[in-house]
């Protein structure tokens, strides 16, 4: 070794940061990544604050109300992230050439990661919820039928999004999968989860009246706080959902078709 290659080099120091400035500015999801994540805590809490402001009384009216809307929100977050891990985990291994050379189908693919996102979010969330109640006193299961409504109202929407996100992963390469851990939080502060509707200033409701899980938080704090579960936000979530999970379902392939053609299924990359 030279003496000049121990020295310390700020030109060396400058090709590796270069190298990762050409990285961001070919990959917009990396950009998108640094910008996103305070500006959506910096939203959700400003309106979780704005509501406790104005309602003090809230959190004592209904013990566990917080807990039952975390433990909720979890179940569109790991069903989504679960769709879209179980497919990444394939592009990783450099797998899905191999997979779709066999008689595998895409509709048969979409199926598969349905189910495995299924157990994924009931091991994940059965565990927090068990957890729950020696630890916190609290027993989300005593919401009886409508948590079962809640629930597969929360999860058909995390499928949605998690096979728009695989789509997306599986066209534009490995370099965008980061759409994967922040594609959901984009519409965490229009859910409803800890505040309602009314909240939010009236030129973003009717987005959040859009969203199945502003229906579905809607419903669990009218059970909560008043005992009474509303089948207007059900049905509400449904059809909705019907129509997230459609799209969501024809994305997917259409992004599978395109990347097809494009031979991108053999290269697999940033």
């Amino acid at each position: 070794m030279s003496k000049q290659d121990i020295h310390y080099s700020p030109r060396r120091i400058g090709a590796i940061v270069l190298r990762h400035l050409y990285l961001m500015r070919t990959s917009w999801p990396r950009v998108l990544e640094m910008v996103y994540w305070p500006t959506v805590q910096m939203i959700l809490w400003g309106f979780i604050t704005l509501f406790l402001k104005e309602n003090s009384h809230y959190v004592a009216q209904a013990a566990g109300i917080l807990l039952s809307a975390v433990l909720l929100w979890d179940v569109l977050f790991r069903s989504q992230l679960g769709i879209a891990l179980v497919f990444m985990e394939e592009m990783w291994s450099r797998n899905l050439g191999h997979l779709f050379v066999s008689p595998l189908r895409p509709y048969e693919m979409v199926s598969a990661l349905i189910v495995m996102s299924l157990i994924r979010t009931l091991i994940g969330i059965g565990g927090a919820a068990l957890v729950a109640i020696p630890l916190f006193h609290y027993n989300i299961f005593d919401m009886g039928l409508p948590l079962i409504a809640f629930f597969f109202n929360l999860i058909a929407m995390g499928w949605a999004v998690g096979l728009l996100v695989s789509g997306i992963v599986l066209r534009y390469g490995l370099g965008a999968e980061s759409v994967a851990w922040i594609a959901v939080f984009a519409i965490q502060p229009l859910c409803a989860i800890y505040y309602p509707v009314s909240t939010l200033p009236h030129w973003l409701q009717p987005v959040a009246w859009a969203l199945p899980a502003s229906h579905v938080f809607e419903g669990m704090r009218e059970l909560l706080l008043q005992g009474t579960f509303n089948m207007h936000y059900l049905v509400n979530a449904i059809l909705l959902n019907i129509l997230y999970l459609g799209g969501g379902i024809a994305a997917f392939l259409g992004y599978f078709r395109a990347a097809r053609r494009r031979g991108l299924l053999l290269q697999i990359g940033e």
